[in-house]
């Protein structure tokens, strides 16, 4: 399959002079999933509200200087491919070009409307995000805003003081309280009632009751379920239990759309234009030479994700580099930080061997990829 038939010509676009501000009334107003930028009628980037979020800017500021770049995309890519692509741009919106000439744009959400009765071969188990962070109920949106920026995500469920899952603020929220704050006030120095809204309570914020998932769930139900309710992701909990288990997102549907067959190990990497000493190739092999030590462990679907921080030593930022693999035994990880991409990768790679070294019961597993792998297979 390919998406010819799933790209379209309808878009938001802004010129790369508007001001933030204007953008920000765009997302409140029309809710796109995201906004192309052009720069003398020829295309310069997109802005997210993933953007919105982690800027600081003020609202004169120009779209050129929040935007980001998006991978060019054949209106004819086939696509798995054009999933992989969004997934290590890390966006949700890239420009779809026929020929030399934009035709359109794809999403994410298009995708996934195209594919949605393919999904019902996986299991939210074999695809949500353990690894979650959280956010207490009486923490303040200005801490909230700063978790959202620091670990690179758009939700944090938020937990009460045993534990329990009792709500979830998104970048969305945030946008959307931060527009809608501005227009209530409207011009002038705002900075006093800035602060205001930084120091109040999460809880405020907050959408609760959350709409959840349970691991056994098929992600077909589940991807549905965020469309009908207009959300990229749910928390996945015990299913007698408020208790988190994980995220399930959209972004984690279309990375399960890039697992194959092939013998070689399937790895895709977030965020590849913070390679810099080092190339995707030796990532490869990388990851090969650790995972060859352990040939009774069966590796499906490697996932490397570069996060850059604003800290830098001589010039050079502070990365975080996080892999997660999907093996025959589940899922298991490593992270790290360093100066430079090829530092943070290597201080991963060692905490992911010492994560693979203590994992219990590792048995030969030969058994085919099975349903999943021939379902998706047809796509």
């Amino acid at each position: 399959m390919d998406i010819t038939d799933i790209a379209t010509p309808d878009f938001v676009e802004v010129d790369a002079g508007k001001r933030l501000g204007k953008i920000r009334a765009i997302f409140e107003r029309e809710k796109p999933r995201g906004i192309v930028v052009t720069e003398d009628g020829d295309y310069a980037g997109v802005i997210g509200e993933k953007q919105l979020v982690r800027s600081r800017m003020e609202d004169d500021t120009k779209a050129s200087v929040v935007m980001k770049s998006a991978p060019h995309i054949d209106r004819h890519e086939d696509v798995r491919e054009t999933a992989r692509m969004l997934v290590e741009g890390d966006v949700n919106i890239a420009p779809v070009f026929e020929g030399e000439k934009l035709y359109g744009v794809i999403t994410g959400d298009a995708i996934l409307k195209a594919v949605i009765d393919s999904l019902d071969a996986i299991a939210v188990a074999d695809i949500l995000t353990e690894d979650v962070v959280t956010v207490g109920e009486k923490s303040r949106v200005g801490q909230a805003i700063n978790q959202l920026r620091e670990h690179s995500i758009s939700r944090l469920p938020v937990v009460d003081e045993s534990g329990d899952l009792a709500g979830i603020v998104t970048t969305h929220d945030l946008v959307e309280f931060v527009v809608r704050d501005d227009t209530r006030q409207g011009r002038g120095d705002r900075r006093g009632d800035l602060d205001r809204m930084l120091d109040l309570p999460v809880y405020d914020l907050m959408s609760a009751p959350v709409i959840t998932a349970t691991p056994e769930e098929t992600v077909d139900a589940v991807v549905e379920r965020m469309f009908e309710n207009d959300v990229s992701g749910l928390v996945v909990t015990d299913s007698d239990s408020e208790t988190v288990q994980g995220v399930v997102t959209k972004t984690d549907v279309l990375r399960a759309l890039t697992f194959t067959e092939e013998e070689r190990m399937d790895v895709q990497i977030t965020n590849v234009s913070l390679l810099d000493t080092f190339s995707r190739e030796e990532v490869v092999e990388s990851i090969t030479s650790v995972v060859d030590k352990y040939q009774q462990m069966q590796v499906f679907h490697a996932h490397v994700r570069f996060h850059e921080h604003k800290e830098k030593l001589r010039g050079t930022p502070l990365i975080q580099c996080q892999i997660r693999l999907r093996t025959s035994h589940g899922q298991v990880a490593g992270s790290g930080e360093g100066y430079g991409s090829e530092h943070a990768f290597h201080v991963a790679l060692d905490k992911l061997e010492r994560n693979v070294l203590e994992m219990k019961g590792i048995n030969a597993d030969e058994r085919y990829r099975g349903q999943l792998i021939r379902k998706l297979g047809e796509l």
